[in-house]
């Protein structure tokens, strides 16, 4: 392995789209730092040193959005408003005949829809920079909450996220892997050495107070034991494949015989990849820290930890949204009747309807698996956090969408370097076989 990262930086290539991709990491981390003008230091200071309630759950979303949500940043909505409005027009282009019959047309087509999206991200970045407007001046955080102060926070947030826009495609196009995804995974991973940090910190405070030193370093190594084992099971599940017969028909020309072959049609486990996790997410967490000030109640009823409602509908959501994503990327129909017109078969199966039926209830079996594992994974941070009397924020790192992210970006990111090293005949990351990557966010990362 330390010689295919060696190999790296002899292929100049792929040097520089390395290069290029560190430095708009870089440039968006530098970002991450800029306060927003007009905002009270002392008082953001004060406010970052509490812990619990509404500021960990601004750390949260901040974390998963690519944002710095609580610390008043340029960068404060992240690329979350482009994630939705990409969303939202995956979903239309399925319901809408207009737009798939665009997105058909090709290049031009999914340059016209690209476009709409863009349009669509600063329409949804005006409307939640109200929000982040209300809540600092909920909390005090601005010496003059005028006129003045509304327009520039909301041109700042604004351009920060189109900015950050503007830097994924960027990646995407000069750099390696898919520039978005790469942003966020950079947010999940810069947030965690500051949660490590502060977890040490606790232990170190509960030495000077006398209290059970062990007991606290046992809970670090559990920890990250727990870590480790989380990400290997991500790891497999992410990679796991049920993998289909299929035959060719044979036919005869001349005095040949050519078909017959047998192959594997490969369905992933967890195609739905974390889509489904981050619509649960999403419903759940962002009315919680919108309203949490407005409305108490909803805040108790959407709590995280042992609250039965939240679990119930968290699990609720993610096997709903699993099933939904999955009926609208993969259709039986569409694939039997392609396996039809290709001379293709699964052997002990009639083509047509029966294929059809046949994928169909495979899918549906696979698809509940991947979906099980989605809600577990989801709801381990709160049952590690409860368990464990540990901060919320540390607990993220052990499942939810953040780590389901990191991990899929991650293998994707791998799978491309690996694959520029063999085409250049140089041995890639592993001696058998090939990484299998997990694709970007919109499309099940």
């Amino acid at each position: 392995m330390l010689s295919a990262f060696r190999n790296i930086f002899k292929i100049p290539d792929l040097r520089n789209k390395i290069l290029i991709t560190c430095a708009f990491l870089v440039l968006y981390r530098v970002g991450s730092f800029i306060t927003l003008p007009g905002i009270d230091s002392a008082q953001l200071s004060a406010m970052q040193n509490s812990s619990g309630g509404l500021q960990d759950l601004m750390a949260q979303i901040s974390m998963l959005t690519g944002g710095q949500l609580a610390q008043c940043t340029l960068f404060a909505l992240g690329i979350m408003p482009y994630i939705s409005a990409s969303i939202i027009f995956s979903l239309l282009v399925k319901v809408i005949p207009a737009l798939e019959a665009m997105q058909k047309e090709g290049q031009t087509g999914r340059q016209k829809i690209n476009q709409y999206t863009r349009y669509a991200t600063v329409g949804l970045c005006l409307i939640q920079s109200v929000f982040i407007i209300m809540w600092i001046k909920q909390n005090n955080l601005a010496y003059e909450p005028d006129l003045g102060f509304w327009l520039l926070t909301i041109l700042a947030l604004t351009t920060g996220t189109v900015f950050l826009m503007w830097v994924g495609e960027q990646i995407t196009e000069f750099g390696i892997g898919n520039g978005i995804s790469l942003i966020i995974m950079a947010g999940i991973i810069a947030a965690m050495p500051a949660a490590i940090g502060n977890f040490i910190i606790d232990i170190s405070n509960a030495a000077q107070a006398g209290e059970n030193v062990p007991m606290q370093v046992l809970k670090l190594v559990v920890f990250l034991g727990l870590f480790v084992g989380v990400v290997a099971a991500v790891v497999i599940m992410h990679r796991g494949q049920r993998r289909i017969a299929l035959s060719h028909q044979k036919f005869a020309r001349g005095q040949k015989v050519y078909g017959g072959q047998r192959h594997y049609l490969p369905i992933r486990v967890n195609m739905a990849g974390v889509m489904p996790v981050i619509f649960a997410d999403s419903l759940i967490l962002f009315p919680t820290a919108l309203f949490s000030q407005f409305l108490p109640g909803l805040n108790d009823f959407l709590s995280r930890g042992d609250s039965f409602w939240y679990i119930a509908l968290y699990i609720t959501m993610v096997i709903f949204f699993t099933f939904f994503w999955v009926s609208l990327t993969f259709s039986p129909q569409e694939l039997a009747q392609n396996l039809k017109e290709h001379g293709s078969f699964i052997p002990g199966i009639r083509p047509g309807k029966r294929t059809e039926e046949h994928l169909e209830a495979i899918m549906n079996r696979i698809t509940f698996v991947g979906a099980v594992f989605l809600a577990f994974i989801g709801l381990f941070p709160t049952v590690i956090s409860v368990a464990m009397g540990i901060n919320m924020l540390l607990a993220s790192f052990l499942g939810g969408t953040g780590l389901l992210i990191v991990v899929g970006v991650s293998l994707d990111l791998v799978e491309k370097i690996e694959s520029h090293l063999l085409m250049r005949h140089y041995e890639g990351f592993m001696k058998t076989g090939r990484v299998r990557g997990g694709g970007n966010l919109a499309g099940g990362a």
